[in-house]
């Protein structure tokens, strides 16, 4: 800040080291890093942050709002913003950001995991041999090639789904009621 003050920037929820570290290595920002803080003690930090940063545990309802007499911005580390008063803030001139991409490669990646580990047995395989046991024909599974997925959704994460399953050479068939036919052609993904 102009003055010589810092910024003080409250983060309420777990935060990635890399992402600490931003704030941490700005000589013109004083990180209260508060994981896990209570409601009772979010109410007594806040009039003294600037900023506030989320994840999806803490709230950001008017009565915080209301508090944070210096609060200029309030982020969520996420998509959703359903845990902060969009118009309170509004009301008062803080913005509000979120960051919409930022698990989106993650989210398709870890969607990825999850089917070829349903396709392949991995949960029952595992299961099976921290018991003691192993039966390799009982466990082999099935392949993605040339399976046909079904996406529900194609926004950021969907078509990074589909994108991931043309890897497998999957036809993907897509759902989502406001998507055009054209973009998700482009996309190779046959609406449906």
């Amino acid at each position: 800040m102009s003055d010589g003050k810092k910024f003080k920037v409250l983060i309420c929820d777990g935060m990635v080291s890399e992402g600490l570290a931003v704030f941490r290595t700005n000589e013109s920002i004083e990180v209260l890093d508060q994981k896990g803080i209570s409601r009772e003690d979010l109410l007594k930090t806040i009039p003294d942050c600037e900023a506030v940063i989320v994840r999806s545990a803490s709230t950001i309802d008017s009565e915080v709002i209301e508090a944070g007499k210096k609060l200029k911005v309030v982020a969520r580390a996420g998509v959703g913003l359903d845990n902060v008063d969009i118009p309170a803030a509004t009301k008062r001139g803080i913005v509000v950001m979120n960051t919409p991409t930022g698990n989106t490669t993650s989210a398709a990646e870890h969607t990825m995991a999850l089917m070829l580990s349903m396709l392949r047995n991995v949960p029952q395989a595992d299961a099976t041999m921290r018991g003691g046991g192993w039966d390799r024909n009982k466990y082999t599974g099935r392949e993605a090639f040339g399976k046909t997925l079904g996406v529900i959704g194609l926004g950021k994460i969907g078509r990074q789904v589909a994108q991931r399953a043309q890897g497998f050479e999957m036809k993907i068939l897509g759902y989502d009621p406001f998507a055009s036919k054209e973009s998700a052609k482009k996309d190779g993904i046959d609406l449906v």
